[in-house]
C-alpha cells in the first residue's frame, strides 16, 4: 500500500509540474499578446498615414497637368543649367514617390504579419489553458485516490509520521552543525588573512561562493506545507520552493523543475556541494543539496518542506544536479 502511495505521489508531482509549466507558458503568451497588440495598433496607424500620403501625392500628380514630366521639363527649359536643375527636381520627386509606395507596402505587410501572430498566440493560449485544465483535473483525481489510500492505513501512517518527525529533527541538527562549522571556518579564515596566517582547511564540503547563503535560507522554511502551484512561505511545491529560495539571492528561476534543469552548469554526483539543485524522477522533482548526502525539498501533497537523504527511491530516480 505504501508503495502505491509513493507511485501516486510521483505521478501527482509530475501533474503538478505540468500545471506549473502551463502557467509559465501562459505568462509568456500573455506578454506576447500584449506586445503584438500594441505593435499591430502602431502598424495600422503607420499604414494609414502612409496611405494618406500616397493618396495626396496621387492627387498632386493628377492635377499637375504633367508639369514635372521629363518631356515638359525638356521643352520648358531655357538653358542647359535650367534643364539639369529641373531634371534633378524630377528625380527627387520620383524617389519620394517610390519611398512612399515602399512605406505603404511595408506597413501593409507588417499589419498582416501582426494579425497572423495574434491569431497564432490566441490559438496557443487556448491550447495551454486546456493543458492547464487537464493537469488540474488530473491532480484533483489523484488527490482523491491518495486520500482514499491514506484513510485505509490510517494507523500505520500515524506511526510513520512520528518516526519521520524524529528523523527530521536529527537531520536538522546535523545540518545546523555543518552550517555552524562552515561559518566558524569562514570566520577563522577571515581572521587568519587579517593577521597573515595560513587559513584553516574547511570541515566537509564548502558551499560554492555564490550559493553560500542558499542552504540557510532554505532551512528557514522547514515545515512549510506542500501546496501544488505554491511559490511562497504560505506553501510550496518542489520547483516553487527552489525558485523562491534562489530568488532571495538574486537568481531568477522558472516555476518548473524540467525548465530549471536548463540553468547553471552540470555537477557530478561525487562533486555535489551545498546549494546545488538536485533533480529526480525524470526531471519531475527538484530539491536543494545541503551536504551530508541530504537535500531539502517540498516532497508532495500532504507533506511539508523537509530534509531527505539521497538514498532509496531518491537514489534510484536521481537524474543529475546543476550549480547556479
Amino acid at each position: 500500500m505504501l508503495g502505491q502511495i509513493q507511485q501516486l505521489d510521483s505521478s501527482l508531482e509530475r501533474a503538478v509540474e505540468a500545471y506549473d509549466l502551463a502557467n509559465v507558458k501562459l505568462a509568456h503568451i500573455k506578454h506576447d499578446l500584449s506586445v503584438n497588440t500594441h505593435n499591430l495598433v502602431v502598424a495600422k496607424r503607420s499604414l494609414k498615414n502612409a496611405q494618406r500620403e500616397l493618396s495626396s501625392r496621387l492627387v498632386d500628380l493628377y492635377t499637375s497637368e504633367g508639369q514635372d514630366s521629363s518631356l515638359a521639363v525638356l521643352l520648358g527649359s531655357s538653358s542647359l543649367d535650367d534643364l539639369l536643375s529641373k531634371m534633378d527636381a524630377v528625380d527627387r520627386v520620383s524617389q519620394q514617390d517610390s519611398l512612399v509606395l515602399r512605406q505603404v507596402t511595408f506597413f501593409r505587410t507588417e499589419v498582416q504579419h501582426r494579425q497572423r501572430e495574434l491569431k497564432h498566440a490566441h490559438a496557443e493560449q487556448i491550447q495551454v489553458v486546456a493543458e492547464r485544465a487537464a493537469a488540474r483535473a488530473s491532480i484533483q483525481s489523484q488527490l482523491s485516490q491518495r486520500r482514499a489510500l491514506l484513510s485505509s492505513i490510517h494507523n500505520q501512517i500515524a506511526q510513520l509520521r512520528i518516526q519521520e518527525q524524529q528523523r527530521q529533527a536529527e537531520l536538522q541538527r546535523e545540518l545546523q552543525q555543518r552550517l555552524a562549522a562552515q561559518n566558524a571556518t569562514a570566520g577563522q579564515n577571515a581572521l587568519a588573512q587579517t593577521v597573515g596566517v595560513a587559513p584553516t582547511p574547511p570541515i566537509g564540503p564548502a558551499p560554492p561562493p555564490s550559493n553560500g547563503g542558499v542552504v540557510a535560507i532554505a532551512e528557514h522554511y522547514l515545515g512549510t506545507p506542500y501546496v501544488w502551484g505554491g511559490a511562497s512561505p504560505a506553501g510550496f511545491d518542489c520547483s516553487g520552493f527552489t525558485m523562491y529560495v534562489y530568488a532571495q539571492v538574486g537568481v531568477s528561476l522558472p516555476h518548473n523543475a524540467a525548465a530549471q534543469y536548463g540553468y547553471g552548469s552540470p555537477v557530478s554526483r561525487g562533486s555535489l556541494a551545498p546549494g546545488d539543485l538536485v533533480f529526480f524522477d525524470g526531471l519531475g522533482h527538484v530539491g536543494i543539496y545541503v551536504g551530508g548526502n541530504s537535500f531539502i525539498h517540498a516532497p508532495h501533497t500532504g507533506d511539508v518542506v523537509k530534509i531527505s537523504s539521497l538514498t532509496g527511491w531518491y537514489a534510484s530516480t536521481y537524474v543529475g544536479a546543476r550549480r547556479l
